[in-house]
């Protein structure tokens, strides 16, 4: 389970990057340095709306090297389940957030010899700290970045500049740009790793072109914007510690169904299966995963699950809680 230490920053700069993306630049309310953070790193931001709280994972794009700022990049979500529409429509230069410490679940891998970077979209984001690592150290790479036609285009004028511009293709799908994955991968050199971060169907793409290409699991790396679908079928939660038992609905979370019954309380500040602090033990039953935190090895191991978006496989799924 991972832990995050929570802090104050302010809002500095709001910036519109697009008619659906706000770009925000946080800064500590004293003028310190904020915690170091390497390519690929979030941070979760808690929202306050009068007695509705929110809160949500952004991946970090400013660079790593400069810590007087954090920057983030919103899309406003449809429907929004708050917090898009929160940081877009309430959030003003001036007002306080508390954010966690950055924790990373998408680093680039120290043994690649070469670097495939795919973004789909707002997946864009976790790679425009990459960029900046990866320019700095020297390293080989080429990203591709996929949007669907000018207007969703959050960040091609910065990446078409120095010092990105060479290694750096733009897919247009609307021009008859779109990238061509099967070609790409084949052309992939034996000692480069790939990462993918966008729609479920981009990722499941590369993954699927890449095993019918012989590419290693090993040198696939992914992230998903956006949380699984966490419904599905009911069943029977038992909370060892207690005996209590609770239905949990086909369309409630684990975490729901104890927060409405106040059986138990655990925390959670991501709710999308991306921070880890409600990695809870399973005692009995097989859990059916669906976060982005644990591990294939971690999954098949049944030993946890994230209670705020994984669910049982069958009808009972006994807790250590």
């Amino acid at each position: 389970m991972t832990s995050y230490q929570m802090l104050d920053v302010r809002v500095v700069d709001i910036e519109t990057v697009t008619a659906q993306v706000k770009r925000f630049t946080l800064a500590d309310p004293q003028g310190r340095p904020l915690p170091a953070f390497s390519g690929g790193s979030h941070i979760i931001v808690q929202m306050q709306d009068g007695e509705q709280r929110y809160s949500n994972a952004y991946s970090l794009l400013s660079s790593p090297f400069e810590l007087d700022r954090y920057q983030i990049a919103v899309r406003r979500e449809s429907p929004s389940k708050g917090g898009s529409d929160f940081m877009h429509d309430r959030l003003a230069v001036g007002d306080t957030l508390t954010i966690s410490t950055p924790n990373n679940l998408f680093a680039l891998a120290p043994e690649a010899q070469h670097h495939v970077l795919i973004a789909g979209g707002i997946g864009i984001t976790p790679f425009m700290a990459h960029l900046h690592e990866l320019q700095r150290s020297g390293q080989r790479y080429h990203l591709h970045y996929c949007f669907h036609s000018e207007e969703h285009n959050a960040f091609q004028q910065q990446l078409m500049q120095a010092p990105f511009a060479d290694n750096v293709s733009c897919h247009v799908s609307s021009l008859g740009g779109r990238l061509d994955l099967a070609r790409t991968l084949a052309d992939v050199e034996p000692g480069a790793h790939i990462y993918v971060c966008g729609p479920a169907a981009l990722n499941e793409a590369v993954y699927r072109i890449a095993a019918e290409r012989g590419i290693d699991a090993a040198r696939l790396h992914s992230e998903a914007f956006a949380a699984e679908d966490t419904a599905g079928s009911a069943f029977t939660l038992v909370l060892a510690r207690s005996g209590i038992e609770l239905e949990v609905a086909q369309d409630m979370t684990i975490l729901q169904a104890l927060e409405n019954s106040k059986a138990a309380r655990v925390e959670c500040l991501c709710r999308e299966g991306i921070c880890g602090t409600c990695e809870t033990r399973i005692v009995e039953g097989e859990a059916d995963h669906r976060d982005q935190y644990l591990s294939e090895e971690e999954r098949a191991a049944q030993q946890t699950l994230l209670i705020c978006c994984s669910r049982a496989k069958g009808s009972r799924l006994v807790l250590d809680l």
